[in-house]
């Protein structure tokens, strides 16, 4: 078929096919994949279409199983993963699991050619105590948060924040461009994270600025999807207005739509707002919008809503009155 008669939406398709059967050149690798929640499994799903032989742990039964289905290898000890593999990664939900698997997975040695890849959202302190634990076993680690949430990981096209030499992330790069569609050198060690951190801070305020001014709207009498198509078109258009939109209704693939269920939790993105806050401590850099969405989020948390989307905070803003 010439491509001058494809459709936008067919061009694209085969566009997203070549990519992905470029990233695998060289044959199928051996990819040990470690948290398979709801992105990691998306993630671990992309790198089985792209022809990768995936080797799987997570602590949840039906989650591997899940991945058994596809073609992948299902382990019980991650120790056993790693060896097994030319790329592990890790796509845990804080620090201390982080540390501990990591702990776990390389007590016995590592093989010198494994590069371990940790996508979780962590502290750039923790990533620089890994790397350097890893390196003195012999193998490499490189930091590589992403953005994107559920949906850039269902349709592969997260971005990969990547912390680590030159020559590291060109190594793993083919394998990330399984899973996202940018792949972006930040720096050494612990810049991809410094990248995440910042990035989830800005997507934390506009999620709290986006359920304000659509509450705001609906309580005066605005249609939701009539004010949602002015905010798209308009100067206040971002990703949680037009991808993720709080309101039930509006973005028909948004957790909004299954009572916040799935998604990116409350108790992770008050996770990552904590470890902002950190950073931004150790740096002296001022964040007060950033420090009272904290505060918003952890409130969410305590009234119980920790498992919910954090888009939930529109819910919360339904039911609070001005000045209150």
């Amino acid at each position: 078929m010439s491509l001058r008669v494809m459709s936008p939406a067919m061009l694209n398709a085969w566009s997203q096919t070549l990519v992905r059967a470029m990233s695998t050149q060289g044959g199928s690798k051996n990819i040990g994949f470690v948290g398979l929640g709801n992105m990691g499994a998306n993630m671990a799903s992309n790198l089985i279409k792209a022809g990768h032989k995936l080797h799987v742990y997570d602590i949840s039964k039906p989650a591997c199983e899940g991945l058994a289905a596809k073609g992948a290898t299902v382990y019980a000890k991650t120790s056993e993963l790693a060896k097994n593999s030319d790329f592990v990664i890790t796509m845990l939900p804080n620090n201390a699991i982080v540390d501990a698997s990591y702990d776990e997975m390389t007590a016995d040695g590592v093989n010198k050619d494994t590069i371990f890849i940790d996508s979780s959202t962590i502290s750039p302190e923790l990533v620089k105590s890994l790397q350097k634990k890893i390196s003195g076993k012999g193998a490499r680690f490189i930091d590589a948060p992403v953005s994107g949430g559920v949906p850039g990981a269902e349709q592969a096209t997260l971005t990969f924040m990547v912390g680590g030499t030159e020559a590291e992330y060109q190594a793993v790069k083919a394998v990330l461009e399984c899973m996202g569609k940018r792949i972006t050198h930040c720096g050494v060690y612990g810049m991809g994270q410094a990248a995440k951190l910042c990035n989830n801070m800005m997507l934390a305020i506009s999620m709290i600025g986006v359920s304000e001014a659509m509450n705001l709207a609906v309580r005066q009498g605005l249609d939701a999807n009539v004010f949602a198509e002015i905010i798209n078109s308009s100067t206040g258009r971002c990703w949680a207005s037009e991808i993720y939109n709080p309101v039930p209704g509006v973005c028909p693939t948004a957790p909004a739509n299954r009572d916040y269920a799935g998604g990116f939790s409350t108790a992770l993105i008050t996770k990552d707002l904590g470890l902002a806050s950190g950073v931004a401590n150790s740096s002296n850099s001022p964040i007060p919008l950033g420090s009272l969405a904290h505060k918003v989020y952890q409130s969410l948390c305590e009234k119980g809503l920790g498992n919910k989307d954090f888009s939930v905070v529109y819910d919360l803003m339904k039911k609070e009155k001005f000045g209150v």
